[in-house]
């Protein structure tokens, strides 16, 4: 993945040598960060839990605790930190915490940077774009119900070694990702059931509850990245920057400059402001960038009621 660049003559490579490199500090203190904030707020949902005020402090956790993905989606560029398995077993854990095993998704994402937009080949995309996308369908994917339908369905099948549908995986990767898959269900059982011989609800409040109903405030990041872009021409024109706060960024761990990280994905996350302008600075035309809201707005009017039907040629 770090070899892959997705749009050459934009940076000199002297200068993106220099923007690659990784810190273990810059990153660990960027983690320490996140993981304070997911403290905060579990120990807020722990104070005003019984009462009105814990419904939007539920909030505020789970999103802190659904965006560990993009810590996740950091080290399976190996970017996070400048030691290889540093990143790993972060990784990992961050896996294990939004219910995505890491060695999985790495996988899964790298085929999504080599064929990004494509129906065919790019698995973030195939079977759900194209002539199928609807306003409806849409709106049910920013709630999040398919999406966990989806990684439930296939964590289970991948688990009984089941891999039909990861065409993308090789050889080598499909019985560690398979072994990955079952070990994190037998991690999620003992668990359950240590939970369940102490009487406690403490998981399901504090992690399992907070993460899944909550990934509506995650969804957006998700689908504004590519959804309703160009399936032709290079990461600059199918990847859309995000236009949004300094809180977010920090918690997506700079993901909403998506062109950026798109175009030069072995560039570290906290060198990818600078990476944004100085392209910004040598691109023809502004990078399509939109908000969150804008996007859903824009979306929900543009997209038809139903899939078009082709029709029969005459």
């Amino acid at each position: 993945m770090d070899d892959f660049i997705g749009r050459k003559g934009l940076v000199e490579s002297a200068r993106l040598k220099a923007l690659s490199r990784p810190s273990n500090m810059r990153g660990l203190t960027h983690l320490a960060g996140h993981l304070a904030v997911i403290l905060g707020t579990g120990t807020a949902l722990y104070f005003a839990w019984g009462s009105w005020w814990g419904v939007p402090v539920f909030v505020l956790h789970g999103l802190a605790l659904n965006y560990l993905y993009a810590a996740q989606h950091e080290c399976s560029h190996w970017t996070a930190f400048e030691t290889r398995r540093l990143n790993d077993f972060v990784g990992a854990a961050c896996g294990f915490l939004v219910f995505w095993p890491h060695q999985h998704d790495q996988a899964y994402h790298f085929t999504h940077h080599r064929h990004t937009q494509d129906p065919a080949r790019d698995p973030e995309i195939m079977g759900e774009e194209g002539g199928s996308l609807t306003r409806g369908g849409f709106l049910l994917s920013l709630t999040g119900l398919p999406y966990w339908l989806r990684r439930a369905k296939n964590l289970v099948r991948v688990a009984r070694g089941d891999t039909s549908e990861e065409p993308y995986l090789t050889a080598r990767q499909r019985p560690a990702v398979v072994a990955e898959a079952r070990w994190t269900l037998l991690g999620y059982a003992l668990i359950a059931g240590v939970s369940v011989a102490l009487g406690t609800w403490a998981a399901a409040i504090y992690w399992v509850g907070p993460v899944l109903l909550t990934k509506w405030t995650h969804q957006p990041q998700n689908l504004i990245e590519h959804t309703g872009m160009p399936h032709e021409g290079d990461t600059v024109t199918m990847t859309r920057t995000v236009r949004t706060n300094r809180v977010l960024r920090f918690l997506l761990w700079n993901m909403p400059y998506h062109m950026a990280h798109h175009t030069y994905p072995g560039v570290p996350f906290w060198r990818l402001p600078e990476l944004h302008a100085e392209m910004a600075a040598r691109l023809p035309m502004r990078p399509v960038t939109a908000g969150y809201l804008e996007f859903i707005a824009r979306m929900a009017q543009s997209l038809p009621r139903r899939a078009e039907t082709p029709q029969p040629a005459e």
